[in-house]
């Protein structure tokens, strides 16, 4: 798909089912207006059971009986391919003043320290009820905070990426939980003190920590190296290997620093990417994040492998980190994928809106991606990225995830019907999520989450505890 590509699906139907009756215990849905991957619909009528779509029929222009109406336009759910959960609790703080990527890092180690299983639990359960409210079904949590601090294992090893599975579970959003192997502080530099609860010592040791890990109807499993710098060259293919055996996804932080660049050319005397090329992990199944300064030979590498590329545009301009080539790198063969990584904002519409945003004001020139390619980014290529293929469009037999937009707030009032998408991507906010509903389960109606009751008050209070803590 080329960035203008504005038939991302193909042609969507306009009737996917036959009339039927209604089956016993399903749920029935009438969007108002929904996105179909090519255009924006009135009057569909979706059908759900047993979590997945069973039924999508155009030109109902009222609710049928019995459904339930979604007023605004529907989306497929918003996959967040890229999330530090913990990251949350440094918002404001690391805004104040001036610094740079590494001295933003000194405060998130801090953070970092003071958490333990159940403080995790409470700050991610909020944080990933707020990913709810502003329409996102799925998050791929990049997961390093693995042991305690100063490096001593758990009594269950995993007590750390377990919270997080279920937090993702208490708040209703499904998660692939891509766990870390996070082994050095440099090229060949052991852990910092502050780095020994990332570390397994051993990508083999990792491999067996992570191997214990279970996923479920909710939840996935897959595997991350850090960074280069963070993986000695020779234990990559050990990761790389242990995702592709699962036939799991597999993530990567890539050149969001020209730090990493330059070091990484002192030691091997190669780029990050290359690096990652010859030792076997680049691929259909990973999905490099950030990607921000790439040669034109990186991008080659990443598009004729298929790799992915997950773009983090609010935390890569609060990071200063750069504008990443990202329409080269689609035009070259990677699907491109979002995330709020360190929750600056939690908005993927704001992601999806930026990436097209940073490439006019790095080009100065417009319309790099339509509405259409943007909103796949968002969707289907984000949940393909974390492993939820049977996610992120409203199809028959895909998983019932989607979620509502208000097309009369202050901020999307007055365009024109046909042209919800643009209003959604170029206008909305996620405050102006209206409905989420995952595995055909409403889990935020009319704006309110029905499964934490009070979600600015508990990431209130999770937050100021991590802050408290010793």
């Amino acid at each position: 798909m080329t960035p203008q590509d504005t038939t991302p699906h193909g042609t969507a139907p306009q009737d996917t089912t036959p009339e039927r009756p209604t089956p016993q215990g399903a749920t029935v849905y009438w969007l108002e207006h929904a996105w179909l991957g090519t255009h924006t619909e009135p009057g569909v009528t979706v059908e759900t059971a047993q979590g997945r779509i069973t039924a999508v029929r155009t030109s109902t222009a009222t609710p049928p009986p019995g459904a339930i109406a979604l007023r605004g336009l529907t989306l497929p759910g918003l996959a967040n391919a890229h999330s530090h959960a913990f990251h949350r609790a440094l918002r404001s703080t690391v805004q104040v003043g001036s610094g740079t990527f590494w001295t933003w890092r000194e405060v998130m180690y801090d953070t970092a320290a003071r958490l333990d299983p159940d403080s995790y639990h409470a700050l991610a359960r909020a944080v990933y009820a707020e990913m709810a409210l502003a329409g996102i079904t799925c998050v791929g949590e990049f997961h390093y905070l693995h042991h305690r601090p100063g490096g001593g294992a758990y009594a269950n090893p995993n007590a750390m990426g377990e919270a997080l599975i279920a937090a993702a579970a208490d708040a209703g959003i499904r998660i692939t939980l891509l766990d870390t192997a996070y082994l050095s502080a440099g090229f060949g530099t052991p852990p910092a003190p502050h780095q020994r609860r990332f570390s397994d010592g051993t990508a083999d040791a990792w491999a067996e920590r992570a191997a214990a890990l279970k996923g479920d109807g909710h939840a996935r499993i897959g595997a991350a190296i850090h960074s280069v710098r963070a993986v000695p060259a020779a234990q990559l293919g050990t990761v790389a290997d242990w995702a592709r055996e699962r036939g799991a996804p597999l993530h990567v932080h890539l050149s969001e620093q020209t730090a990493e660049n330059d070091a990484c050319h002192e030691a091997h005397g190669c780029t990050p990417t290359r690096l990652l090329a010859d030792h076997g992990v680049l691929g259909r199944a990973t999905t490099a994040v950030h990607a921000t300064h790439l040669t034109p030979e990186d991008i080659g590498l990443l598009g004729g492998a298929g790799s992915g590329v997950c773009m983090c545009p609010t935390t890569e301009r609060d990071l200063a980190d750069g504008i990443g080539p990202a329409a080269r790198l689609q035009h070259s063969g990677s699907p491109l994928s979002l995330g709020s990584d360190s929750h600056a904002v939690i908005d993927l519409l704001e992601e999806a809106r930026a990436m097209e945003l940073n490439e006019r004001l790095r080009t100065r020139a417009r319309g790099h991606w339509t509405a259409a390619a943007l909103l796949r980014a968002a969707t289907a290529d984000g949940h393909a990225a974390l492993g939820w293929d049977d996610a992120g469009t409203l199809t028959t037999g895909a998983l019932a995830d989607f979620t509502t937009i208000a097309l009369d707030s202050v901020r999307t009032a007055g365009p024109l019907p046909r042209l919800a998408a643009e209003t959604a991507v170029f206008a909305a906010t996620a405050a102006d999520v209206r409905h989420t509903v995952v595995g055909g389960r409403q889990i935020v109606r009319d704006g309110v989450h029905t499964l934490v009751p009070d979600v600015p008050t508990e990431l209130a209070a999770a937050i100021a505890a991590v802050r408290t803590s010793n």
